[in-house]
């Protein structure tokens, strides 16, 4: 899973670092900060031609938040990037046939009007506001690609444990779970009963079994061979920023009272959109039927495929990332800095929060990791 993801991950990243390099705040205010639907269009326009990573996606959209965006319109990219990629439609049409991927975009934006709707009104954050609480930033100077590798190389150093359990949960769950075990808990043949338990109940399997929206997929046409319904097979597919090392994340970024809430609403669109398109598909009388027969990709098998040369290209850009990052400015005049909690790259210009430590400016990039450098400042 890793070898099919990789390249996936280097890419989402570096993307989420550039957008904290060269993205203006300003400017992206303008573009995204408010919820309109103008510029959730815009949104999930930016987020589709962005990363298919969920925990890359998930650091882009923290981005774009700090930079000024608005709430529900940067979670409206985070699903798009993960849920209107083309390269995902590709492999579900191999593995499950063009029904479903038909359904991903049509569901996906049924999640999108949905999120549009209820973040609003359910979960969304406070704009953050820029902190003066620390003097002696320095000017603000044009940002390089040094910056850029350094906010890269940050967001894995800030998420890499997350990242090592997702890896380990998802080929654990592949290799050791048999596929009856999954088969067992979904209902089957009990009308709309099993249709509603099915797409509620997806998501949760999905938040213990996988590492990202590209490791899903494969395990989702098991669960569809195996007589899952066709709307708790997109349910699950869509459930790929419902995973325990995500939502994990999220507690990172948001706290840990405003992630339930969090949690709570995409698990209801994830499930609600997966029943809605079941509902479509049906109307139009195109849904699919269950087969034994599954095409299994080659994605995760080194040899001349697409795969291997997408991770070539991946490697070569993580070679140039630890270059940059290994040579950027690292001095106390530089314009960022290092969260000394969990190793995150930090704007000075732009933080939220600071903590002034023995004539020392410290700069975090969540009240999390001031809260903890708070508690006990040797931890540095």
């Amino acid at each position: 899973m890793f070898y099919a993801t990789f390249w996936a991950l280097v890419l989402g990243f570096s993307i989420s670092g550039a957008i904290q390099a060269f993205g203006s705040r300003s400017s992206i205010a303008r573009q995204l900060g408010d919820h309109k639907p103008i510029t959730v269009t815009k949104a999930s326009f930016f987020g589709a031609i962005s990363s298919s990573c969920s925990y890359a996606a998930s650091s882009a959209a923290k981005s774009l938040f700090n930079k000024g965006a608005d709430f529900t319109t940067a979670m409206i990219f985070m699903f798009a990037s993960t849920n209107l990629v083309v390269e995902l439609g590709l492999v579900l049409w191999v593995l499950l046939g063009w029904q479903f991927a038909l359904a991903e975009f049509i569901g996906g934006a049924i999640m999108i009007v949905l999120l549009k709707l209820l973040l609003p009104r359910f979960a969304t954050v406070p704009q953050n506001k820029q902190s003066s609480s620390v003097d002696g930033s320095p000017a603000v100077r044009k940002s390089t690609w040094h910056d850029a590798a350094g906010f890269t190389i940050g967001d894995i150093k800030m998420i890499r444990y997350e990242l090592l359990i997702g890896f380990l949960v998802a080929g654990s769950a592949d290799r050791l779970v048999p596929l009856s075990w999954w088969h067992a808990l979904f209902l089957q043949g009990h009308g709309l009963l099993a249709t509603l338990e099915n797409a509620f109940i997806a998501p949760v399997i999905a938040c213990i079994s996988f590492v990202c929206s590209v490791g899903n997929i494969p395990l989702g046409a098991g669960l569809w061979n195996a007589g899952i319904s066709f709307g708790g097979t997109i349910s699950f597919i869509f459930a790929d920023l419902l995973s325990l090392p995500l939502i994990l994340i999220y507690r990172k970024y948001y706290g840990v009272k405003f992630t339930y809430r969090l949690v709570a609403v995409f698990w209801f669109t994830m499930s609600v959109a997966g029943l809605i398109t079941e509902a479509i598909f049906k109307a139009l009388n195109i849904l699919p039927t269950h087969s034994t027969k599954m095409f299994m990709a080659t994605m995760d098998r080194f040899g001349n495929n697409r795969t291997t040369w997408l991770n070539a290209i991946g490697l070569l850009i993580s070679i140039l990332l630890i270059a940059l990052y290994a040579t950027r400015d690292k001095s106390d005049d530089s314009p960022f800095a290092t969260d000394p909690i969990c190793g995150m790259q930090v704007n000075k210009a732009d933080a939220i929060h600071t903590y002034k430590y023995e004539g020392h400016n410290y700069y975090f990039c969540s009240p999390g990791c001031l809260d903890s450098f708070s508690k006990n400042p040797t931890l540095r």
